[in-house]
């Protein structure tokens, strides 16, 4: 059964330790005749959520963000991360020891080329890297007369003395009232990937494809209902699923034998290794699957045949049941969540309130809806200056009380059995600033702008993150995050491939679900962000010449009425936002107690100039 595991708010490990882990690693590689190291913030999936056996990055640095990649070297140490990171990176890791730098532009690659040395080895671990990443750091050591060294055995683990052990949660059954697809209807499907792709057998190196595919969840990482595992589907004959015993139930165990063999993951080297002698044409996730599988299927005489999971597409587009159970999970949030925003109202202007206390005033809402499994990430709960760091994880050492005249940015979501979901709010404590206000409206209308999108089939989300942008860039701001990222049905809330953002190449399909959430961030200041979830639908169009697209909003919570400039917004916009708060109030407001429904009335009540 896939446990909860709510959030703790303890400050990550620094100081001395820290300093100490650094010099043995040091040790360990000169032990190698290695120069340096890379280490990735990684599992042997690529997953977001790892468990803790896998936490190296942030055993060694400190860093606890979801993305990064440490380089160790001699004399220097360089920390990379991406934009959402940059401040919080910057107040978990000694900056005497270690430099902050970007993980995007410019790349790591680029800080290899110069600070490597001729006739250096660096060192990586092939089960934790892409192929893709090994190649581009294998052209920077050329540029610099290195050499990049394979690894058996990750030199972290040699001095990490007390390593936890590999996760064991056990494996449940998502039945078809949740699926809405038979294991054999979609192999079928998968099947006819691999006649498409001209393979001879998929690599299923993403647990979620594993979860998808066989109809299981499991509880390996924090939450994310991931089972731990790597499947092998040939284009004929039985898939095998391979999985450590102990997380099988006797009833786990029958139900995936009656669609696959199922094999420890002991026995996946052997297989693709036999399945390669024969010079057998592989397909391997070029997101996901480690440079290890493709050294291994190559050295054996095999073909690795790189590229997207075709899982993955298949397992965004959702079908008419889980379309229902995520709708059906959405409404059962928006009562928790409208619980906790009318607490907010309430209790937050005396300023007793802390971030912690909102945080877990809002997990004990979700929990009273008695369906609650997890949240679908770390609540982010951040007031005032810590409402700039986009990722901000509250900890006691951290945790601000919440005063009027602040903003407090909060970001959850829940994993409920039906769907998954992911909301934000910001909310004004007391009298916002003429500034804040006009920061919120810019937000607000990029959001709207999302919301109320028109587009051909086939658009990308790249093509459509401008419009969450514009009314920032006319004021010479922006965000730096993309505007929206897949979601998944009892699954990962971050999923693939789509996404909106500047680097969103795959087409928006009818029944995929994704974010919309603008925002803006003032340094040292405070933090906007709104955020609904959307179903991508089919639009009627008068007059139409090709089918059209656009998006109907899952998410039913109220934005700050507050934190709204009217003057700001058109008519259009304002209608848009009147039309919503009916529909939230509609669908909400059966279910809340007689003080809640008189909060719900007034905060979504139409604005009028």
């Amino acid at each position: 059964m896939f446990e909860a595991q709510f959030q703790t708010f303890e400050e990550p490990e620094g100081g001395v330790a820290l300093t100490a882990r650094l010099a043995a690693f040091r040790e360990e590689l000169a032990r190698k005749k290695l120069s340096g190291f890379v280490v990735p913030r990684a599992d042997q999936q690529q997953n977001e959520y790892v468990p803790a056996c896998d936490e190296r990055l942030a055993w060694l640095t400190g860093f606890t963000g979801s993305a990064g990649l440490a380089i160790v070297l001699v004399r220097e140490a360089g920390l990379f991360v991406d934009g959402r990171y940059t401040l919080q990176a910057a107040k978990q890791v000694d900056t005497r020891a270690w430099t902050i730098e970007s993980l995007v532009e410019p790349p790591p690659e680029r800080w290899l080329e110069q600070h490597l040395k001729p006739g250096d080895r660096l060192g990586f671990d092939p089960w934790l890297h892409t192929s893709s990443a090994v190649e581009r750091m294998q052209a920077a050591c050329a540029k610099a007369g290195a050499e990049l060294v394979p690894v058996d055995g990750n030199p972290v683990d040699g001095v990490w003395t007390e390593r936890p052990a590999s996760p064991l949660g056990q494996v449940s059954i998502h039945g078809l009232e949740f699926s809405g697809e038979s294991e054999s209807a979609k192999l079928e499907r998968i099947r006819g990937e691999l006649a498409r792709l001209k393979a001879d057998a998929l690599v299923l190196s993403d647990s979620h494809a594993v979860a998808w595919t066989f109809n299981i969840r499991g509880a390996d990482v924090s939450h994310t209902p991931l089972p731990l595992s790597y499947a092998l589907v040939p284009k004929d004959g039985r898939p095998t699923i391979f999985i450590d015993g102990r997380k099988l139930s006797n009833a786990a165990r029958d139900h995936l034998e009656h669609s696959a063999q199922v094999a420890e993951p002991a026995a996946l080297a052997p297989a693709l290794q036999a399945l390669a002698a024969t010079g057998a044409a592989i397909a391997l996730d070029s997101a996901t699957a480690a440079d290890a599988l493709t050294r291994l299927i190559r050295d054996a005489g095999g073909k690795p045949l790189r590229g997207a999971d075709p899982v993955a597409l298949l397992k965004a587009v959702k079908n008419a049941t889980e379309i229902e159970g995520t709708k059906t999970a959405h409404r059962r949030d928006a009562v928790a969540l409208a619980r906790f925003l009318a607490f907010i109202d309430r209790e937050a202007p005396a300023g007793a309130l802390t971030e912690i206390d909102a945080v877990e005033a809002l997990e004990s809402f979700r929990r009273d809806t008695g369906a609650l499994k997890d949240v679908s990430f770390p609540t982010i709960s951040g007031t005032g200056p810590n409402g700039a760091i986009v990722h901000y994880r509250v900890t006691r050492k951290s945790n601000r009380r919440i005063q009027p005249g602040d903003l407090l940015l909060i970001d959850s979501g829940a994993q409920y059995q039906d769907g998954t979901t992911d909301v934000t709010r910001t909310i004004a404590i007391g009298e916002p600033t003429a500034e804040m206000r006009d920061r919120f409206t810019r937000v607000l209308r990029g959001h709207i702008a999302i919301a109320r999108a028109v587009f051909p089939d086939g658009t990308t989300g790249a093509q459509l993150d401008t419009l969450a942008r514009q009314f920032l860039w006319q004021a010479g701001i922006d965000f730096d995050h993309g505007t929206g990222h897949g979601v998944g049905s009892y699954l990962s809330v971050h999923e693939g491939p789509a996404r909106i953002s500047k680097l969103g190449t795959t087409s928006l399909k009818r029944g995929m679900i994704l974010s919309n959430e603008p925002g803006y961030y003032k340094t040292d200041g405070f933090g906007i962000r709104i955020e609904n979830l959307e179903l991508v639908i089919e639009k009627q169009i008068d007059g139409a010449e090709k089918p059209m697209n656009g998006f109907e909003t899952l998410t039913l919570a109220p934005i700050d009425r507050r934190l709204i400039d009217l003057d700001m917004l058109s008519q259009k916009e304002l209608a848009w936002l009147n039309d919503y708060h009916t529909c939230v109030r509609a669908e909400v407001r059966p279910h809340l107690d007689g003080p809640t429904q008189a909060w719900l009335d007034a905060a979504t009540a139409p604005l009028q100039r």
